[in-house]
């Protein structure tokens, strides 16, 4: 058992899916993987194991922002071997023509958190996902017809700050085309402990066009179907 994952060795595969709402993780145990077995409940923080067509498959929620996610993200990879870590979850759009509903395959993450002060570095880290999930999640989404986008995104500590749509403006300009609040930590955690991360979110917010209603809660926890098919099908592809 780690300090906050009370599972045994053996009990989390080594495909993960890692939505930021453990009710999210709650509703994809129950609703697409086969026999799942919860193997956490610390802190509300659910976790469960199953098999999604055949191949054994986890899922568990991380909370929100950088420092609940690096506290997961990280014990799964050192603690419970975990080797492929896909993160789902929802985001803003910073190009005004990606809609409400859409998926970004975030390939980069630009950021404006201090995470990557305590590395020490000489120089300013490039949070990248691994190349071979972006060209699986690029290739499946066309063979399933489902709309999606791969670019830069931008990690973000605060989510509410002044002059938002100018700042996702200057962004924009540099071709990041959405935002979110986690990547950056799971991307760093891949690259120092060489495993496969990446990040898939669906837009639910465009501060571009308020015509455009936001995605309820509801849809929040349920309604991203598309999303988690996808990284479902990410994960156990070989």
């Amino acid at each position: 058992m780690s300090d906050h994952i009370k599972a045994k060795k053996g009990d989390i595969a080594e495909r993960i899916l890692l939505p930021g709402d453990p009710l999210r993780a709650k509703y994809i145990a129950e609703n697409y993987l086969e026999n799942p077995v919860c193997f956490n409940e610390v802190r509300g923080m659910y976790g469960y194991t199953g098999t999604y067509k055949g191949v054994p498959v986890s899922v568990m929620g991380t909370g929100m922002g950088v420092p609940s996610i690096h506290i997961y993200a990280r014990e799964l990879m050192t603690e419970y071997d975990v080797k492929t870590l896909i993160r789902i979850g929802t985001g803003g759009s910073y190009d005004e023509s990606l809609n409400v509903g859409e998926l970004v395959i975030s390939k980069g993450c630009c950021y404006t958190s201090s995470f990557m002060e305590y590395a020490n570095l000489q120089g300013t880290f490039s949070a990248v996902a691994d190349h071979g999930l972006v060209y699986k999640a690029e290739k499946l989404a066309e063979e399933m017809n489902i709309p999606a986008r791969v670019g830069l995104t931008v990690c973000n500590d605060l989510l509410y700050f002044d002059n938002k749509p100018e700042i996702a403006k200057q962004w924009n300009k540099y071709g990041v085309i959405g935002s979110e609040q986690e990547a950056v930590a799971l991307y760093a955690l891949g690259s120092q402990f060489r495993t496969k991360t990446l990040m898939i979110m669906s837009i639910a917010a465009n501060i571009f066009n308020p015509s455009q209603p936001p995605l309820s809660k509801e849809a929040r926890e349920k309604e991203l179907d598309n999303m988690i098919k996808l990284a479902l099908e990410t994960a156990i592809t070989e």
